[in-house]
């Protein structure tokens, strides 16, 4: 197995909102990522990027997003959970470019899947335990994800072990 490099990777959230969709039915959560300390801070970082978390949500408002769920926005990428309307024990997700939420590719060459960052894991992980535990989506529309910070603390180590 070759193992890709892999940048550093510090994640914070900066931000939380919820936007109800002009359907009058859909809701999401939205958590805003940064991912600090690494190069090109104006594509991983909200404070130095060009586009706005404001000019995010109107464009996510004006887009065609349904369900119930929550959206996970870091500058260069955004994925979107929703709890399926096919089977709503299963969140399905899709993955945009965040600054113009056209779709985004996420597969690896080997047929595998981009499931989730440290941040990504750890907010869902949150967001999955409260759809279960809330009797009504009104309760769980009140629940957010209270982690903050995800530090990872060696990114380089499966590239270490391979080798």
């Amino acid at each position: 197995m070759q193992i890709m490099s892999c940048r550093t990777y510090h994640a914070r959230t900066v931000k939380q909102t919820l936007l109800r969709m002009p359907d009058g039915k859909s809701v999401f959560k939205v958590y805003y990522i940064s991912v600090i300390g690494r190069d090109k801070p104006e594509q991983y970082e909200w404070a130095h990027c060009p586009h706005t978390q404001d000019d995010f949500e109107k464009m996510f408002l004006a887009g065609k997003q349904e369900g119930i769920g929550f959206v996970l926005a870091f500058p260069h990428v955004t994925k979107v959970f929703r709890f399926s309307p096919y089977m709503e024990t299963i969140l399905d997700v899709s993955e945009f470019n965040t600054v113009d939420m056209q779709p985004k590719d996420c597969s690896r060459e080997d047929g595998s899947h981009e499931f989730a960052c440290y941040a990504e894991s750890a907010i869902s992980a949150d967001e999955y335990a409260a759809w279960s535990k809330a009797a009504t989506v009104a309760e769980y529309i009140e629940f957010r994800s209270e982690k903050t910070d995800f530090p990872i603390a060696n990114n380089a180590k499966l590239a270490a072990y391979w080798s």
